[in-house]
C-alpha cells in the first residue's frame, strides 16, 4: 500500500511539472524553431540570444562605435537603443542609460544566486543582457548589453 501511495505521488508531481512548463512558455511576435534560429544566427548570436549566454567582456566591435544611429536586435532587427544613450561604463559591454520604449521586455533572473533584471527583445524574446541601477543621469540605469545581441544601423 505504501509503495502505491509513493508511486501515485511521483506520477502526480511529474504531471504537474509538465503543465507548469507549458504555462510558463512565452509567445512573441516572431517565433522560430531552434533549428530556424540556428540557421539564421551565428553560433555566438545563438548562444547569447537563444541560450541566454554572455560574451567575453571587451570582445564586442560595438564598444568603440561613436557614430549616430540605432542599435537593433541581431535576430529580428527591432530597434532597441539609440546611439545618443550609449556611454562607456568601463565594464566591457555596450552600455546604454535608456532603451526604446515598448521594444525591450524585462524579466527576473536568479541564475547567479541573486536577483537581476534581465532584458529581452520584446519582438522575438532574444536575450540581450541585464539592467542595473548604477548608470548615469538622467535615468540612473545601466543597460549592460551583449554586443553580439545587437546590430548597429548608422543614421542616414
Amino acid at each position: 500500500m505504501r509503495k502505491l501511495v509513493i508511486l501515485s505521488l511521483l506520477v502526480s508531481l511529474t504531471a504537474y511539472k509538465g503543465t507548469a512548463q507549458k504555462e510558463k512558455k512565452e509567445s512573441f511576435e516572431i517565433n522560430k524553431t531552434e533549428a530556424e534560429w540556428k540557421a539564421s544566427l551565428t553560433s555566438e548570436q545563438f548562444y547569447i540570444l537563444r541560450e541566454e549566454g554572455t560574451e567575453r567582456p571587451f570582445s564586442s566591435e560595438l564598444l568603440n562605435i561613436k557614430k549616430e544611429g540605432t542599435y537593433v536586435c541581431a535576430a529580428c532587427e527591432t530597434p532597441l537603443f539609440k546611439s545618443n544613450t550609449k556611454f562607456d561604463s568601463g565594464t566591457g559591454w555596450p552600455s546604454f542609460y535608456d532603451y526604446i520604449e515598448g521594444n525591450v521586455a524585462f524579466s527576473t533572473d536568479q541564475k547567479l544566486g541573486y536577483t537581476r533584471s534581465e532584458e529581452h527583445c520584446a519582438t522575438c524574446g532574444g536575450h540581450l543582457g541585464h539592467v542595473f541601477n548604477d548608470g548615469p543621469k538622467p535615468t540612473g540605469k545601466r543597460h549592460c548589453i551583449n554586443g553580439d545581441a545587437l546590430k548597429f544601423i548608422p543614421a542616414e
